[in-house]
């Protein structure tokens, strides 16, 4: 049997045996390497980094152009370092599921430590700080999802413990950015070291959005005379401290089942399937794509280590933010949207499986080469119709990725403004080009607010998925009946005009009427969804 240790990855001949790949470097020597000298921390210690980013770093250690691994950092869900990074060595295996359904398996060994990042973890929290005091470091890169760098409510007033952290200073932070900027205060006092955070985050202007929020919580420490008035220079001055863009684009959907099997018969043991209590679905195995995308800015005050040998493309800010456009706003991120609330709609639990149905697949190529594409800038470095044809042929039809509907739904509100507000401002901002012949983006618009009404097309209820919204957008629905469509009242006005929601009043741009009348028609009755499809795509 293959057990996910350091000591077991030493016997290769049995891992060679079942066909799955290891790393090629001396681990302990890397190791060492690494506590002495770290170049690389990560925060967010999920299955993008374990099935993407940390392969990056095993490929330039496989061919010798780094020295040094990355040290994952978990500041939310503690079990994922206590039930998944501490009990395998901090080693994972990742699986590439192919569309053809073969699996392509490879031991990961490039993370050579594993921390929770909170003071409540003395041990760990102290270890951080000392990693902040090396010179050696370059790096913070950061996947801990759009929400991770929220100060705010939806009501616009800083969460509590964001205003206990503003009030304590960098001595015990307890939210994400206050842990950051906590960091870089230490950083700071270790002689002002150069560093470059880096949001790895599916979202737009990643880097703006870590950006802003530290440079906030230093604000108001500054302001309460908790830090020095030159911490807040120093993290504000990009020779010292750098906050780059990215894009990354890779999917590494919840741990399968139908994997899990397939390693067991394989005589791979370690497949157990925890659901932490934070509600992350994670295994000693990740289970993901082949094709991946990470495009970054390349501004590095302190140096980085040759990660375009590993695929990555450094640019400038402005190609970054074309090349995010592209993806998040038209040529991927929508199409997942409209099929996410859609899909939970009409029972489907596998994108895949929508990909079948004629429907939902002309949806999407609606969405994108129609609406989409008009407005895309090619970034030069990745091409649009090459990508957007890669994403509906081969991704999104891939049988073997475990995708759901029900995982994409989540936090919908935080990303319709992104997937769907910036394509219609772009049509607003357009001479030939006007928001009012738009169809298929506010059909999805139109679509995500029947979702939100709870019931499935055939009248049943059906579960939401977690969004910071949801009870808030569900009251203004709440009058709303399934088979009367008169009940629709006045009760989407407070979402389609919320600015904040989709960046523009919709209303404003002739788009609110033409979404009330498509809401009207999808809660008609039962197997009004369907119909309602059917009517305008054929």
């Amino acid at each position: 049997m293959l057990n996910l240790s350091i000591a077991s990855i030493k016997n290769k001949k049995v891992w060679q045996e079942a066909k799955i790949e290891l790393p090629e470097f001396d681990y302990d020597k890397i190791a060492a390497n690494t506590r002495e000298n770290p170049t690389w921390v990560h925060f967010g210690a999920g299955n993008i980094f374990r099935g993407f980013i940390a392969v990056l770093q095993q490929k330039l250690l496989d061919l010798g152009k780094a020295d040094t691994g990355i040290i994952a950092v978990e500041t939310f869900d503690f079990e994922i370092i206590d039930k998944i990074y501490a009990p395998y060595d901090n080693l994972s295996l990742l699986v590439i599921m192919n569309p053809d359904g073969s699996l392509e398996k490879k031991v990961v060994a490039s993370i050579t430590e594993g921390l929770v990042g909170d003071v409540s973890r003395e041990k760990d929290w102290n270890r951080l700080k000392e990693i902040f005091t090396k010179p050696s470091l370059q790096m913070a890169s950061f996947t801990i999802t759009e929400k991770g760098y929220s100060l705010k409510k939806i009501s616009g007033e800083y969460f509590d413990n964001v205003l206990a952290d503003m009030q304590n200073g960098p001595e015990k932070p307890t939210h994400a950015m206050s842990k950051v900027a906590a960091l870089a205060y230490t950083r700071y006092k270790s002689g002002e070291l150069p560093i470059a955070f880096v949001s790895m985050d599916n979202c737009a202007h990643n880097g703006e959005k870590l950006h802003e929020s530290v440079e906030m919580i230093v604000k108001k420490w500054v302001e309460n005379g908790l830090v020095e008035s030159e911490f807040l220079t120093y993290i504000n001055n990009p020779s010292k401290v750098s906050f780059p863009w990215s894009m990354i684009d890779k999917i590494t959907p919840r741990p399968s089942e139908a994997v899990k099997d397939s390693l067991n018969s394989a005589g791979f043991e370690n497949t157990e399937i925890v659901y932490t209590s934070k509600n992350t679905y994670i295994a000693p195995f990740v289970n993901a794509e082949g094709p991946q995308y990470l495009v970054i800015e390349d501004a590095f005050p302190n140096g980085r280590m040759p990660l375009d040998l590993a695929g990555v493309l450094f640019v400038d800010r402005e190609t970054v933010d074309k090349v995010e456009k592209m993806k998040v706003c038209t040529c991927l991120n929508p199409l997942h949207t409209a099929l996410a609330v859609y899909g939970c709609l009409l029972g489907y639990t596998l994108i895949a499986d929508e990909m079948k149905d004629s429907t939902l697949k002309k949806l999407v190529e609606k969405i994108g080469y129609e609406e989409g594409l008009p407005v895309v800038i090619n970034p030069g470095v990745i091409n649009p119709q090459d990508f957007i044809r890669e994403v509906i042929e081969q991704r999104l039809p891939n049988p073997y990725i475990p995708d759901s509907p029900q995982r994409i739904a989540t936090d919908t509100s935080q990303k319709v403004g992104i997937r769907f507000g910036e394509t219609i401002k772009a049509y607003v901002k357009r001479e030939d080009l006007n928001p009012m012949t738009l169809i298929f983006i506010p059909l999805a618009i139109a679509g995500w607010c029947r979702y939100l009404l709870g019931v499935d097309d055939n009248g049943k209820a059906m579960p939401l998925s977690p969004d910071p919204m949801l009870d808030t957008l569900r009251s203004y629905l709440a009058d709303v009946k399934l088979g009367d469509s008169e009940s629709v009242g006045d009760s989407l006005k407070p979402i389609l005009s919320n600015g904040s929601l989709f960046g523009l009043n919709l209303y404003d741009v002739g788009l609110g009427e033409k979404i009330e009348g498509y809401f009207k028609e999808l809660v008609s009755g039962n197997n009004a969804v369907r119909t309602t499809l059917q009517k305008y795509l054929g």
